[in-house]
C-alpha cells in the first residue's frame, strides 16, 4: 500500500523522534470557553546590534544588565499562538520551517504533543511576513503545510511582501526575508483572503493594527465575554528593553520610529483593558500579563 504525502506528515507530526523537544505546549490560558495555547517553534540565535543598534549605549548598558541579557547574542524563544474555540483551531503565524534557523522550525512536532494534525487546522492568520512567523507555510514539496486551512493576512502586509520592488527597498539585510516571503505567498495566493484593522477576522478575533515592526503588523484580541487576551506578534519583540524603555527605537523593526509609537500606544491599551498576552519572542511560552512602573513596563509570565 502506498502512503500518501498527507498521511506521512501526519503521521510524522505525532511521532516522538521526527525532532526532539523538551517542552512542546509552553503556556496555556482559558478565553469564555476557548482555550489559547502556545506552541514552542523552537529558538533564534540573533546578535545583540540586531535590536541595539540604533539605542543610546551608554543608557542601555545599565538596562541590560540589570535585566540579565547579553548585548552580544539573543536566544529568544518563538511561541506560535493556537487558539481553539470548539468550532475553530485557528493557527496565528506558521514558524521558521526547516530553511531559516536549525534551532527554529519545531512547530510540526509541538502540534503532534497536542494532538493536532495539519489537517486540524480550520485557519492561518498571520501577524506578518518575517521568515520566523512565515516560512513554515510549506511543506517539503512546496505545497502549502495546513492544506485543509483558510489563509488570512492583513491587506497592505500583503501587498507589501508581494510587491517586486520590496527585495530591492527593504535593504541587503532584510532582501532574503522579501525573497522568501513572497514564495511562499505565492502558494496561496489564489486561496488567501484579506482583512484591514479593526475588521473581525473570525468569531471574537478581531484584527489590531500594529505597524512599525513590518508596514502591515497585526495583533489580535481574542475575546469572549469579559475575557480577552492579545495576541501581540512582533509589535512587543522582547521581554526586556521593548518593556523597559518602550519609546526607544529596536533594530528589529522596520519603520523604527513606527514601531515606537506603535509600541507605546500598545502598551497603555494592554494595560487599560487589563489584557492577558501571547507574544511570539516573550519567554516561558509568553502567555502572561503587563505591570506598569511609572513609564516603564514589566512582563508577568503565567507559566512558572
Amino acid at each position: 500500500m502506498s502512503l500518501s504525502r498527507r498521511a506521512f506528515l501526519s503521521g510524522c507530526a505525532a511521532m516522538p523522534f521526527c525532532v526532539p523537544l523538551a517542552r512542546f505546549a509552553v503556556a496555556e490560558t482559558t478565553i469564555g470557553n476557548g482555550t489559547l495555547t502556545t506552541l514552542s517553534d523552537g529558538h533564534l540565535t540573533l546578535p545583540g546590534s540586531f535590536i541595539f543598534e540604533p539605542m543610546p549605549q551608554d543608557d542601555l548598558a545599565p538596562l541590560l544588565s540589570q535585566a540579565g541579557i547579553s548585548k552580544t547574542t539573543l536566544t529568544p524563544d518563538c511561541n506560535v499562538s493556537l487558539y481553539r474555540d470548539g468550532t475553530n483551531t485557528v493557527l496565528f503565524d506558521v514558524g521558521a520551517g526547516p530553511d531559516f534557523q536549525p534551532s527554529a522550525g519545531k512547530l510540526l512536532d509541538a502540534l503532534g504533543k497536542v494532538d493536532v494534525a495539519p489537517e486540524d487546522v480550520t485557519h492561518v492568520v498571520f501577524t506578518h511576513g518575517h521568515p520566523d512567523h512565515i516560512w513554515g507555510l510549506l511543506d517539503e514539496f512546496d505545497d502549502p503545510l495546513f492544506y485543509d486551512a483558510t489563509y488570512m493576512i492583513g491587506r497592505a502586509e500583503w501587498d507589501y511582501w508581494m510587491n517586486p520592488e520590496t527585495v530591492n527597498t527593504i535593504g541587503e539585510a532584510r532582501a532574503s526575508m522579501a525573497v522568501g516571503a513572497k514564495r511562499r505567498l505565492e502558494a496561496i495566493e489564489d486561496a488567501v483572503e484579506f482583512f484591514n484593522g479593526g475588521d473581525e477576522v473570525l468569531p471574537g478575533i478581531q484584527a489590531v493594527s500594529t505597524p512599525g515592526h513590518t508596514p502591515g503588523h497585526m495583533s489580535f484580541e481574542v475575546r469572549q465575554g469579559s475575557e480577552a487576551a492579545l495576541v501581540i506578534g512582533d509589535a512587543i519583540g522582547n521581554h526586556h528593553v521593548a518593556f523597559m524603555r518602550p519609546e526607544w527605537p529596536s533594530g528589529s523593526d522596520q519603520d523604527s520610529d513606527l514601531g515606537a509609537k506603535t509600541r507605546a500606544a500598545l502598551f497603555d491599551r494592554i494595560v487599560a483593558d487589563d489584557l492577558k498576552i501571547a507574544g511570539f519572542h516573550l519567554p516561558k511560552g509568553g502567555i502572561g500579563h503587563v505591570e506598569r512602573n511609572d513609564s516603564e513596563f514589566r512582563f508577568v509570565p503565567e507559566a512558572s
